[in-house]
Parts: structure tokens; sequence; C-alpha cells
């Protein structure tokens, strides 16, 4: 779209370039993007020390200062960020997290237009306390009442807005690419062969299901060979199970995987990829499987049917019923085959960067130019 150049500032996400997590994949995409189209972007980003300012690609980015800690982390940091925005003013602020709405009062008080992306519904993840909840819904409820625009990334997200909230979120969800033939170098020194494993990547928390996805391993013997990517960002007994079923042999551990050429060519050559992942919008991990031509199983919950759209690739959340559907699709090759053609029509029709990018541009100019006082 042709439009005006603008200053545009990024909060909420660990900063850029960051492979941590779903929201540091949509910065990466998102920020450089924007800077082609000839806006200024500065990201905010996590510092344990100093804040520091430096540039990248041509974004600008800050370090805030911020508590390290699991449930201080994000909105210290995010309020750090908040009062950098406030003072430097620019033209539209883009919030990632409702917890970052607890400092949205600030921006709106300096008359800064907030497009506020509410991810899932945070409040109801199993690794928080019920202060942390607490917490999250108070940021739901103050997001709520000063975003200027707030975006759901699943249309089921944006049911339980307006259901909770009454609000009318924008319907912008995440995106993928497609990938073709990868090759196989780097399985090679996994000791991989293509086609013959079961993979997941998921944060090591508890609404993503690595646990029953272990649990439905060890009942059929660990008679696929099998891949874990991912890690806790705190002290976590599942890690610990991951690394003794790694050390004697059942599974390949790869904890985090900032490589994406390799995290590429695990889900492009996975013969099955589980997906376990209860609570949240569209994810970006299942859409980035599915750009692969991963093979997907996934938990049967409304935003994954929203996604995947196909009873046969749906699993009710049970240690039997997984084993089964797993052992199942790696028994049937023309099966997967199928499976990753589907995929990979889905994110062609709905799901690629391009039109993803340019929806958030056109929602971030909207916010913009609405009238601000002087």
């Amino acid at each position: 779209m042709a439009t005006s150049p603008l200053r545009i500032s990024i909060l909420g996400s660990r900063g850029y370039p960051s492979t941590y997590g779903g929201f540091e994949t949509f910065v990466r995409q998102l920020a450089p993007w924007l800077v082609l189209r000839g806006h200024e972007v500065t990201v905010y980003g996590r510092s344990d020390g100093f804040r520091r300012v430096s540039q990248v690609d041509g974004v600008r980015t800050v370090a805030t200062i911020g508590l390290s800690s699991k449930h201080g982390s994000t909105v210290s940091h995010g309020l750090a960020a908040a009062v950098g925005c406030a003072m430097e003013r620019p033209d539209v602020v883009l919030a990632l997290n409702v917890a970052n709405g607890l400092g949205l009062r600030l921006l709106k008080a300096r008359d800064i237009p907030v497009v506020m992306n509410v991810d899932g519904i945070e409040w109801l993840r199993g690794k928080w306390g019920p202060l942390a909840r607490a917490a999250f819904r108070m940021g739901a409820q103050a997001s709520a009442r000063h975003a200027s625009v707030i975006v759901a990334d699943s249309q089921e997200v944006a049911r339980i807005w307006k259901r909770d909230f009454d609000v009318d979120p924008v319907f912008i969800p995440y995106g993928a690419d497609l990938h073709g033939d990868l090759g196989t170098a780097r399985l090679a020194h996994l000791g991989l062969e293509p086609d013959s494993y079961a993979l997941v990547v998921a944060r090591l928390a508890p609404e993503n299901n690595v646990e029953l996805f272990l649990d439905a391993m060890t009942k059929i013997d660990w008679e696929i060979p099998t891949v874990v990517v991912g890690t806790a960002n705190y002290d976590n007994p599942l890690e610990h199970r991951l690394a003794a079923l790694a050390d004697e042999g059942s599974l390949i551990w790869l904890g985090h995987v900032s490589d994406q050429e390799l995290l590429s060519e695990l889900w492009a050559n996975a013969g099955v990829y589980f997906h376990g992942h209860s609570v949240g919008g569209t994810n970006p991990s299942l859409l980035q499987a599915l750009g692969h031509g991963a093979p997907t199983v996934a938990v049967d919950t409304a935003y994954n049917r929203e996604v995947i759209g196909h009873d046969d690739q749906l699993v009710a959340p049970e240690v039997a019923v997984v084993a089964e559907a797993l052992r199942e699709l790696m028994r049937d090759a023309d099966r997967r085959s199928q499976m990753a053609a589907r995929g990979r029509r889905t994110i062609m029709q709905r799901y690629l960067w391009e039109d993803i990018l340019e929806q958030y541009e056109t929602t971030l100019v909207d916010a913009a130019r609405r009238p601000r006082a002087g």
C-alpha cells in the first residue's frame, strides 16, 4: 500500500532478531519488512544489565532493563518499553501480549495509538500460578480499555474477546512460508533418516502437552525415532525427564534450536509432527510445520481445528489415542504424503507471510491516522 512513512515501535517481544518463540518469529518477519516499506521501526527487547540501543537490518533495537524472573520478566520489560515509547512518542505502537496492557494507560495519556496483539488466553496457561493469572487478566482488561485496536490471531480468540471483554478484534493470524526440498545434511549429523522420525517443537509448558507425547511414545516402546526441540525458561521437571531419556538413547533432545536451517530440515523431513499446543490461537510452530510439509497430528482444540480442519489429523489428549495415531500414521506413507500436500495448500491459501504483513501494515497505518492531541 502507498502511504507516508511512519515511526513504528514494537514492544512485548524479547527483541530483534531473536528465535525464542512465536512473537520473536513474528517480529523477525515484520520489522525488516516494514523497514523495506519505508517506515522507521524500533523494536524493544530485553537486557539483563544495561539499556542498549543498536541498529540491525535497518531496525532500531532498544534492550530495556527489567527483572529476569519467570513471573516478573514480561511485565517489567514491558513497562520499561512503554516508558521509552511514551518519551519518544512514535506514530503508532504495536504491543504484543496482554501482560503489556498494564502499560497502555501511559501511552494513551500521551495520545499514542496502540495496536495490541493479545496472543492466546494467557490466564489459562498451566505454567502460571494464581497471581500471574490474575495479572494477565488485568492486562487483558487494560488492553480492552486502552488499546486503539485489538488484534486476535485466531477466530476463536476473537470470539472469546468479544464474549469476555465486549470488543471486536481485527483478525490477523500468524504467517508461514512454503518450503521445497531442503536436503538432509544436518539430519545426517544427528543420525536421522528422512521420513523416519516423530518430531515435537514446543516450549516445555504444561499446555503444550510434551509430557503427553512422551507418555505416548513410552507406550509404544519408542518404536519410532523421536526428536524433541524446546526448553523451559524456568526450572522444569520435564527437562530432567528429557535429559534422562536422551541419556538412555530413547530420543534426541535438542533443547532450544536457534539454527533456523536445522529447524527447517527437521520439519521438512519428519515422518510425523506432533502438535500438542492446547491454549492459544494460531500457533506459529503449527504453521511452520505445515509450510514445510510435515505430516501433522494435533491435539483437538478449537485453535488447532481452525487451522487444520480435518478430523483425521486431530486427536483427543489421551495417551493411548495419541500413541495409536502416531503409530498408524508412520505405517502409512501415502497418507503422510496426502497430509503434507494438504498442509502446504492451507498455508498457500490462508497464511502466507506476505499477506499477513500487509494486513499488519494496513492496521498500523489506520491506527496512526486517527486524530491526535497536539
